[in-house]
C-alpha cells in the first residue's frame, strides 16, 4: 500500500446513518457552546438539512417540522438551566393517490 493510500483510509469520516444510535457528550466553555449553537441555528434557519461533524465522524440529518424546544430550570440548590432541541427527521414519502 503506498504512503497516499494509508493517509486516505486514515483520515475518512465514518458517516453516522440512520438505523444507527449515536451519541457524544462534550464539556465545552461558554463561548465554544455560543459559537456551535449560532452556526447549528444558521443551518435550522437557512433551510432543512444539517451537518454535524469532526475529524472523525459527520452527521447529515434532514429535518422536519415541529421543531420542539424545551426549556428546564432548577433553581433549587445549585442553579441549572437546561435547553433541549428535539428535530423530527424528514420523511420523503408521498401520499398514495386517490382515484
Amino acid at each position: 500500500m503506498s504512503h497516499t493510500e494509508s493517509d486516505t483510509d486514515d483520515t475518512e469520516r465514518t458517516v453516522i446513518r440512520t438505523g444507527r444510535d449515536f451519541e457524544q457528550e462534550y464539556r465545552l466553555d461558554a463561548s465554544e457552546a455560543g459559537e456551535f449553537l449560532i452556526e447549528l441555528g444558521e443551518q435550522l434557519r437557512d433551510g432543512d438539512e444539517l451537518t454535524i461533524s469532526t475529524d472523525e465522524w459527520e452527521l447529515p440529518f434532514s429535518f422536519g417540522e415541529p421543531v420542539e424546544l424545551e426549556i428546564d430550570f432548577e433553581g433549587v440548590g445549585e442553579p441549572e438551566l437546561e435547553i433541549e432541541l428535539e428535530l423530527p427527521g424528514r420523511t420523503d414519502e408521498k401520499a398514495p393517490n386517490v382515484e
